[in-house]
């Protein structure tokens, strides 16, 4: 059984590809987001899916039949992002034939039925790394001719989005596709980067952005210098709980948040319905109801962590769309981020007009607006 845990990675490399070029077939090496020299004879045309979520980047690049080269995934998509998962159900309804594996209680699957799967490639997050070497199933795929290749879109969003997308562009003999994919996301990250630089000497409100709001009763998980924390201080804002968490994701207790009295507050949401049945969270998403949304977030502001901070009493609180964690659109996030913390300096950009861009362009279903809801 291969297991799939949240582990730290050790490191982040930029994609190098060995061989200028390659013709059908042609088995290349191509060095993963790990570091690691894979040898794959490209273009994929079978391909397992570690995380079930990874159809937000496969369906940028095989826009057309985003289900075509998947053989297999992991059945998070369902639970962790209904209302995604069934915008594409609705246009793509053999994607509930596609074999699933693991179970998101103990994170496996069985090995036996990914090798009878007949794989190109299995395409993991890196979180898996640690638990799938030790285990030794790196070498155990090797042995049957199964290369299995590492990206990454949750640890180290920010500098390893463009590389991992590269990698499944080189994968999928969709490279011309994935450089376009990486210019834009790109030009859409300056829109909020190149304003603030010219901006000078702006002040940075202080954020807390809490992960999964009101998925459970503990309070309150958050991020450190990466992920949406790193977002946070992309958009002109200091994420405070920064401060407190080491690594990429971590808890705050709620005594700390009332201390630093933070001037903004950011809950990350979906529709888990299917996680926590009638839960507390809030479910943005595509084609999420605003209102109900809305207050859902107002309820999550009456918890002890927020009493009395100036974010609730100015009522600038917000919850955004949590999968922006871990799939290539952050940039999306980036941009509502920042008109939230500058919105005078922000004011004419459109993030949902961005976002339809990036539907229009890349993606195979249309854009529903729901991803974001305010206090305010």
């Amino acid at each position: 059984m291969l297991t799939f845990k949240n582990v730290a990675f050790a490191a982040a490399v930029s994609l190098a590809l060995i061989a200028e070029t390659a013709v059908a077939g042609e088995v290349v090496k191509i060095k993963d987001i790990t570091g690691r020299e894979v040898e794959v004879a490209v273009p994929v045309e079978r391909v397992i899916l570690g995380e079930g979520r990874q159809i937000y980047f496969t369906a940028a690049l095989d826009t057309e039949k985003p289900f075509g080269r998947v053989v297999g995934w992991r059945d998070d998509f369902r639970k962790a992002d209904l209302d995604g998962y069934t915008a594409y159900l609705e246009k793509f309804p053999e994607m509930a034939t596609i074999p699933t594996f693991g179970g998101m209680k103990d994170g496996t699957f069985d090995i036996e039925q990914a090798v009878a799967l007949k794989p190109d490639v299995i395409i993991m997050n890196t979180e898996a790394k640690s638990a799938t070497e030790e285990a030794g199933y790196i070498e155990k795929l090797a042995k049957v001719g199964i290369p299995l290749v590492y990206i990454d879109f949750r640890e180290k969003p920010m500098q390893n989005t463009d590389a991992s997308m590269r990698i499944i562009g080189k994968l999928f003999g969709k490279e011309a596709r994935a450089e376009e994919f990486v210019s834009f996301r790109q030009e859409q990250m300056a829109t909020v980067t190149d304003r603030l630089a010219k901006a000078g000497d702006l002040k940075k409100p202080v954020v807390f952005m809490e992960r999964a709001g009101g998925y459970s009763d503990d309070c309150c998980m958050s991020f450190g210098n990466e992920n949406f924390g790193k977002m946070v201080d992309l958009a002109g804002g200091i994420n405070m709980a920064a401060e407190f968490i080491p690594g990429t994701f971590g808890t705050v207790n709620p005594e700390q948040i009332i201390a630093s009295n933070p001037d903004q507050v950011i809950i990350t949401g979906s529709n888990w319905e299917l996680y926590v049945p009638g839960g507390k969270w809030v479910g943005v998403g595509p084609g999420a109801d605003a209102a109900k949304a809305r207050a859902k977030l107002a309820g999550l502001t009456e918890r002890p962590a927020f009493t009395g901070i100036k974010a609730v009493k100015d009522q600038n609180v917000h919850a955004i769309w949590h999968q922006f964690y871990n799939s290539p659109y952050q940039f999306i996030a980036v941009q509502q981020i920042a008109k939230w913390l500058h919105p005078d300096l922000f004011q004419d950009v459109d993030v949902d007009a961005t976002f339809k861009e990036l539907h229009t362009r890349f993606l195979p279903v249309e854009y529903r607006p729901g991803y974001f809801v305010s206090l305010k």
